[in-house]
């Protein structure tokens, strides 16, 4: 006869006998909170640094011409020093899919100086990266101090991860679907969501207790028009096909240069050489750094039409070359500038078309749409999500399967999108 009452089978984080639940509870609260504590301290940290470098550039603009040999230095001490990190986030995606080892602490610090030399000469890189590297490094860290089963080992880098993306855009709810999501392409492991959300937000706390503020945007209405509705398919699927766009030209650089540029310290200093020639060249210093003025701008004025395209090949030619960052923040500038172009033919809902084509592109590049769409409620208001879910989830489709992080895998094919676009990513990831 076959038992009624099988074993429960155990995933994530296990299911335990009734008598050894509590104590099971109580050491991942601990680990929860003690992530929270010192990723959510770190995350405020590279904030403040962040804050200081990028205003020390702006009131010393001379600093870009040494972006070169900045650049330099980044890649000499990757190469010798730090071969195994330099994936990044990619690293992060291949141990939580494959288990072979411990994260080495010194992703933490190669990213955090990475980034912050990026910034203090003037590449135009992101924030989230370093973040969720900080973060994901320095949680797996305790594997190193506990037993833990494989499961309970990659169930720490997810939560790293999540806890240094709420506590780097103070938007937890959204950090917490990402960094499941993220993992694969249409596929979502629930299991991971509460913890996740409780690591999120015991992160944005302490980020906040620390004195650090973050970006604040205007809270946008909802106003349905036919306009309206019209403009946010346009612009969602423009999102989608920039965010393609935008992965496409990062990783074919990237692939090319490993050819054409033998030594890899070598790539950043032809890179800052690029950008030294762009700025030579007339182009606006708001296109350097994170241009968070620039995003915020884009909700009340009008920006230059050029300003998603030139943003777009600045950030393309940093990351590609070989500076350390992220590619989120320069995504919301794209996208924010590329939702102002429609400001010209509705000067009144120019706030939710930026705000539509913050999160579009970001959901697109990063095959995240339930997070991006969240996130845009978390920094915009709950009255326009319906707009933000289905501008995300149009993104999303237009994008293909390309990503920003190739090691992203695909649970389930999007709608509309041709085979050989999946068996390029697959090829794409052997090649990792």
């Amino acid at each position: 006869m076959e038992n009624s009452n099988p074993e429960p089978k155990k995933v994530g984080f296990e299911i335990h006998p009734l008598s050894k639940s509590l104590p099971y509870l109580l050491k991942w609260f601990l680990i929860l909170g003690f992530i929270s504590l010192l990723v959510g301290s770190a995350s405020a940290f590279f904030l403040v640094s962040l804050e200081k470098v990028t205003r020390f550039r702006e009131l010393n603009s001379w600093l870009v011409y040494l972006l070169p040999f900045a650049g330099f230095l980044i890649g000499w001490f990757y190469f010798y020093y730090g071969k195994n990190v330099s994936k990044g986030n990619d690293l992060l995606l291949e141990e939580i899919h494959s288990p072979t080892s411990i994260i080495p602490i010194r992703m933490a610090p190669f990213v955090f100086l990475g980034t912050l030399f990026t910034h203090l000469f003037g590449g135009s890189a992101g924030r989230e990266g370093t973040a969720v590297q900080m973060g994901g490094s320095i949680a797996h860290q305790l594997v190193r101090f506990l037993p833990l089963a494989i499961k309970e080992q990659q169930t720490l880098i997810i939560l790293g991860m999540s806890a240094g993306f709420a506590s780097v855009f103070g938007t937890p709810f959204a950090a917490a679907v990402f960094s499941i999501e993220v993992l694969r392409i249409g596929s979502y492991r629930l299991r991971w969501f509460f913890p996740s959300l409780v690591t999120a937000y015991l992160s944005h706390w302490v980020c906040l207790f620390w004195g650090v503020d973050h970006s604040h945007y205007p809270k946008i209405p909802f106003d349905f028009t036919i306009t309206v509705f019209l403009c946010l398919l346009a612009l969602a699927i423009l999102s989608g096909w920039i965010a393609k766009l935008f992965s496409f030209c990062l990783h074919k650089l990237s692939d090319l240069l490993k050819h054409w540029i033998p030594f890899p310290p070598f790539r950043p200093f032809w890179g800052g050489i690029v950008i030294v020639l762009f700025i030579g060249f007339g182009l606006s210093p708001i296109y350097l750094g994170l241009g968070l003025p620039t995003i915020q701008n884009a909700f009340v004025h009008p920006l230059p039409p050029e300003s998603f395209l030139l943003k777009l090949i600045l950030t393309v030619i940093t990351i590609g070359f070989g500076f350390k960052g992220g590619e989120v923040t320069p995504l919301f500038f794209i996208g924010a500038s590329l939702g102002n172009l429609f400001g010209y033919w509705d000067p009144t809902h120019l706030s939710l078309f930026v705000g539509i084509g913050f999160i579009s592109v970001f959901a697109g590049a990063t095959n995240t749409p339930f997070a991006s769409a969240i996130m845009g409620m978390e920094l915009f208001g709950w009255e326009s999500g319906i707009f933000f879910l289905v501008a995300a989830w149009i993104a999303y489709i237009c994008s293909g399967h390309s990503s920003i992080y190739p090691a992203q895998r695909i649970g389930r094919a999007k709608f509309f999108s041709p085979s050989s676009d999946i068996d390029k990513r697959i090829s794409d990831r052997n090649r990792l």
